[in-house]
């Protein structure tokens, strides 16, 4: 296929119009557009630098053997490249129409990390009803308060949404198993267990890394929501999906109740 010649005189001319999009979007669609902003960028100078290329022979002059390959591979390499370090700022231009704001990656990765914790925050305040753990699981849950921490700060999570999963789940008790074969503090099967690259699911750092992560792992798939991110941790993420919400199980709706209502614990402890 033959090259396509450019002819640039300005190129953000067509760009500059672009109206600004009054609109709220989220961390995970900022992304996608300041992705597909980049990609454009870098379509445009590898189009811009074949077209100069071709004016000229090549990088690698016309004789060179192999050279239309490694002209191709390296206009390829420069303009992904230059698209990143915003030397020509078309992306930062478009995003910035449309969002409103300067494209920053970090941030809006940070964003997407974050997203979720002012969302259980709002939710567990609205919990109607506390409920007191006993002495003897608050003295066992005591004991991995470092571990707790680190979890929280390894996966973003508020600790006190990890304690209260452990004392629904084990009551603390990092022997306890359930007639599903749920082991250990957060009560990982076997497959999530794996999935979460868990080493040893009777280690009580091992088992509350894994479920911490995985608890992460539905916040971020089901936007923050507590309550399904509670069911999909209790019935699987198959199910709430299944039933478009928290699925119809006494089970589950208990489960979400109890987690909700230590969080209300510790809300007022605090």
């Amino acid at each position: 296929m033959s090259n396509i010649g450019l002819k640039i005189t300005n190129n953000v001319k067509h760009f500059t119009e672009t109206p600004v999009i009054e609109t709220t979007h989220t961390p995970r669609e900022k992304a996608k557009l300041a992705k597909a902003a980049q990609d454009f960028e870098s379509m445009l100078t590898s189009m811009m630098l074949k077209s100069m290329n071709k004016t000229t022979g090549g990088m690698f002059g016309e004789e060179s053997f192999g050279g239309d390959y490694f002209d191709t591979i390296f206009e390829t390499e420069l303009a992904s490249y230059i698209s990143k370090s915003k030397s020509l700022g078309l992306a930062d231009m478009i995003y910035k129409n449309v969002i409103g704001e300067n494209l920053d990656m970090n941030k809006i990765k940070q964003e997407i990390k974050s997203e979720g914790i002012g969302k259980i925050k709002r939710d567990f305040n609205n919990t109607s009803e506390s409920i007191s753990p006993s002495k003897g699981s608050i003295d066992r849950l005591k004991k991995y308060d470092n571990i707790i921490s680190n979890a929280s700060k390894t996966f973003n999570i508020d600790e006190n949404l990890i304690r209260s999963v452990i004392l629904t789940e084990s009551a603390a008790n990092p022997k306890a198993i359930s007639s599903a074969n749920a082991k250990g503090l957060m009560q990982l099967i076997d497959s999530t267990a794996s999935d979460m690259n868990v080493k040893d699911v009777w280690n009580p750092r091992d088992n509350i890394f894994g479920g911490a992560k995985y608890l992460s792992k539905m916040l971020k798939n089901f936007e923050g929501d507590l309550e399904l991110s509670l069911a999909a941790y209790n019935a699987g993420p198959g199910n709430v999906k299944k039933y478009n919400g928290i699925p119809p199980f006494e089970e589950t709706k208990n489960y979400i109740n109890r987690v909700k209502g230590y969080l209300k614990y510790w809300e007022e402890e605090s």
